[in-house]
């Protein structure tokens, strides 16, 4: 199945524009899946009909269904198997249980309502393209960062090579008189494990696009260069940018003008640099079918939209490797470096990234790095004490 994953600056239209797809890839005939997790419905009011926690088929659209998972159903029902779980160990505490109905959920329930319904509906085999709202851009990409930071987490508290030990640990458990959650957390942290892979295997897969939408102007120039190097970070490149509520011209109105000038010198400039598409202003926000159809918005291309982080060999010229990792939009001074044992955190303005080193440069030193053209290289010296030696 094909995902489209759309984001971009709060209040550009993004939820209107990912309804806008949705409807046009349906109207071709591929069975399709909106989602969003807004709380409000936005995405209803986009499409004309109420959307909830259930899959609903469009009224008058063949192979479209919209979804907005209920955050606070899943939260309250992941405590609630939670406290089932650990009971041994909250009774022994004497800890008083919640009742299911008590728990308000937490920041990041919605966030996790989100990854796990893209999860579900990525496995599901009745649509053949997901097309996901995401939240505003630095919501949206800490989003897809925290599957791979949190496996990350649980490698590091709980690894694999110590769990070994756990056939020990109900016996020790017995002993002492204490009771012992180890065996369920190593379950719980395995069943995480699996469902995280999940997510991770659907932000990486080759045929997932990521579209970014923004309204032209100084603010969407800024929000679209600060996009462009955060997803570059997370290997993610947008195979089109949105530009949307784009004024018509020439207009006799001074005021109206203006803002179409401002509007065309940003388009300009993403025309130099992006795959652009200029999505009209309707004079109104689009309500219902009709509305979104007028807003012509692009088929999803089939073409994988890749970006590598290639690892060059330059040892016979200057004795070192350099590892070429794309961040366009990036800036010297908002650039940070630091090799932690066979990682390397790299830290662009707001954006953070802990990668583990390919295999050839953990046996190097880091030898000097170096941003241009949109592009960090990282050079890598042979350590003589790991490398192997030549005769």
């Amino acid at each position: 199945m094909r995902t489209l994953l759309l984001t971009g600056p709060g209040g550009s239209g993004r939820t209107t524009l990912a309804a806008a797809t949705a409807l046009t890839a349906a109207r071709d005939g591929t069975p399709t899946l909106v989602l969003s997790t807004d709380r409000t419905d936005t995405l209803g009011a986009a499409l004309g009909t109420p959307t909830g926690p259930t899959p609903v088929p469009v009224p008058g659209t063949p192979h479209l269904t919209a979804w907005r998972p209920d955050a606070a159903e899943r939260f309250r029902a992941d405590l609630t198997a939670f406290q089932d779980r650990a009971a041994n160990v909250l009774d022994f505490l004497g800890a008083s249980r919640l009742d299911p109905e008590e728990p308000t959920p937490l920041p990041g329930a919605e966030e996790l309502a989100l990854l796990r319904a893209l999860r579900d509906a990525a496995l599901s085999e009745a649509y053949d393209l997901l097309v996901v709202d995401l939240p505003p851009t630095a919501q949206a990409l800490a989003l897809l960062a925290l599957p791979e930071e949190l496996r990350r987490y649980l490698r590091r508290l709980l690894p694999a090579e110590r769990q070994a030990a756990r056939a020990l640990r109900p016996v020790l458990g017995r002993l002492a008189g204490v009771p012992m959650p180890t065996e369920w957390l190593y379950e719980a942290a395995a069943r995480w494990d699996v469902e995280l892979a999940a997510v991770t295997a659907v932000v990486e897969d080759q045929d997932t696009v990521v579209r970014l939408v923004a309204e032209p102007g100084p603010a969407g120039t800024d929000a679209v260069r600060a996009a462009t190097t955060g997803l570059a970070l997370r290997g993610l490149r947008a195979d089109v940018l949105l530009a949307n509520r784009v004024l018509p011209e020439p207009s006799t109105d001074p005021w109206l003008a203006s803002v179409t000038a401002q509007q065309r010198k940003s388009l300009d400039d993403w025309q130099e640099a992006y795959a652009l598409h200029q999505v009209p202003h309707l004079g109104h926000d689009p309500r219902g079918t009709d509305d979104l159809a007028a807003l012509r918005t692009p088929a999803v291309n089939r073409t994988p939209v890749t970006v590598e982080w290639p690892v060059t060999d330059h040892l016979a010229d200057d004795g070192v490797l350099v590892w070429h990792i794309p961040l366009p939009g990036a800036i010297r001074d908002e650039l940070d470096l630091v090799r932690r044992g066979d990682e390397l955190v790299v830290t662009v303005g707001p954006f953070r990234r802990i990668v583990p080193l390919p295999s050839a440069l953990r046996r190097c030193t880091v030898a000097g790095a170096a941003l241009r053209d949109g592009e960090l290289r990282v050079r890598f010296a042979p350590d003589p004490d790991l490398w192997p030696q030549t005769r």
